[in-house]
């Protein structure tokens, strides 16, 4: 016989079975979900704050638009976190941040580019 993962109560039952009560099962659930909700909301306020600066730089309609980099380092635009990276057939990297991406050119710019939905 075995013992419950949160309270060490006996367990009867199944042989897989690791908790004794909904109860215990719940709490371990809960508790996992709150520790990775804690740990995974800094990075989720960068990657929300990046998309909103690329937002407010390409303004509403453009689809695509050069900038100087300067231009998101002025505005605290974190360069460290991005949602993907994609590599074209011409070897170009494109860093993404949610429906938005953007390339860096050796001169110091910057190919900001909205992805269609």
């Amino acid at each position: 016989m075995h013992t419950c993962r949160i309270c060490k109560k006996p367990i009867s039952g199944r042989s897989d079975k690791q908790y004794c009560s909904a109860k215990c099962r719940s709490y371990y659930h809960n508790t996992l979900k709150k520790v990775t909700l804690n740990a995974t909301a800094a990075v989720d306020a960068i990657l929300h704050r990046n998309r909103s600066i690329l937002l407010e730089v390409m303004g509403k309609n453009a689809h695509q638009k050069t900038i100087p980099q300067s231009v998101l380092e002025k505005k605290k635009f974190s360069f460290n976190y991005c949602t993907g990276i994609y590599e074209n057939a011409k070897g170009k990297r494109y860093y993404n941040v949610y429906d938005f991406a953007y390339m860096k050119f050796s001169d110091g710019r910057l190919l900001i580019i909205r992805r269609q939905a």
